[in-house]
């Protein structure tokens, strides 16, 4: 039988990361044989990933990476199941070096198939350190984005988010943070009212405006003041006749009010404005562009973003544990 140093031991845990006393009871199997070693350990942390293939891994630490060209990036989750795991400074150093090898792949199978250190894959690393940590470890989210300039905002290792500009321009850099931690806090799912399918839209608002009746119901039967129900709810929905017809009727409102008609243009736009805004509800809630910019609620993000100079937001990605 091979005598078993501390060093052998200590040696097999700095490749692993696993236990002390896994690592002497792999190499006393192992007869000393290093490679057989770390082997013995992944084959236990499969027969472990195998037990808890069902178990639930909704804990864990989001990271990401961006390119020295701040042209490209990634954002992941490496999931587990506790917070407990997801907190140790050894997993998220773990995290963060698997985000530097997924910003060279485009999909999360490629990363997976990838080589994570010297005969091993990022899928087997993952698989060992099921073994070594006793939970489910696995990728959840995986996102990629490219742009002609790239930032990312980290929210605690729970809610991680990509912004891309359509320039580079100077203070880019301040500029992608600030709309990561947009697309982080309020939880955009599109870019614009542009981009929503016309059958959502029509499916959301009778929803919606279903659930305000209902609402009402209850809050006339106890003498409240009633919800508005919206006619739209998004900015999709308001074609120009619509529009017309809105400024039509609030002209009337005015003429009922005995507002002078001299100062009607005064008032309109205003008026129009909280027409356009009680009626795009849907679009404050999930378009990044239309919703109010969390550090100067007086603009929506788009308007904030024309203040920077010629520049636009391009894209976006957002993975979120919580």
């Amino acid at each position: 039988m091979s005598k078993i140093s501390a060093a052998d031991v200590g040696k097999l845990r700095k490749t692993t990361g696993a236990g002390m006393m896994d690592c002497k009871k792999a190499l006393v199997e192992a007869e000393g044989d290093f490679d057989k070693a770390i082997d013995i350990l992944r084959k236990k942390g499969q027969k472990i990933a195998e037990k808890r293939a069902d178990r639930d891994s909704s804990e864990g630490a989001v990271v990401s990476k961006i390119n020295a060209e701040s042209t490209r990036g990634v954002v992941l989750s490496l999931n587990c199941e506790t917070d407990f795991v997801a907190k140790n400074d050894t997993y998220v150093t773990m995290a963060n070096k698997m985000a530097d090898v997924a910003l060279a792949h485009d999909t999360k199978e490629s990363f997976l198939a990838a080589e994570y250190d010297t005969g091993i894959t990022v899928q087997e690393k993952l698989i060992e350190q099921t073994g070594v940590i006793g939970e489910k470890i696995e990728i959840g989210g995986y996102e990629i984005l490219e742009a002609p300039f790239v930032g990312s905002y980290i929210h605690g290792n729970k809610i991680g988010a990509l912004v891309g500009l359509s320039t580079p321009i100077e203070g880019a850099a301040e500029l992608a943070k600030s709309i990561s931690m947009q697309v982080a806090s309020m939880g955009a799912t599109t870019l614009s009212y542009k981009d929503f399918d016309p059958e959502y839209v029509a499916s959301e608002t009778e929803a919606r405006i279903a659930a305000i009746e209902k609402d009402n119901i209850e809050l006339g039967r106890l003498g409240k003041t009633l919800k508005n129900v919206p006619l739209f709810i998004s900015r999709s929905q308001l074609n120009d006749e619509i529009l017309a017809k809105a400024e039509e009727t609030i002209k009337e409102e005015l003429k009922a009010e005995g507002k002078p008609e001299k100062i009607w243009d005064r008032i309109l736009p205003g008026k129009l404005e909280r027409f356009i805004s009680d009626n795009t509800t849907l679009d404050h809630e999930k378009c990044l562009l239309d919703q109010r910019f969390i550090m100067d609620e007086s603009k929506n993000v788009a308007e904030y973003v024309s203040t920077k100079g010629d520049v636009e937001v391009v894209s976006f990605k957002r993975i979120s544990l919580v």
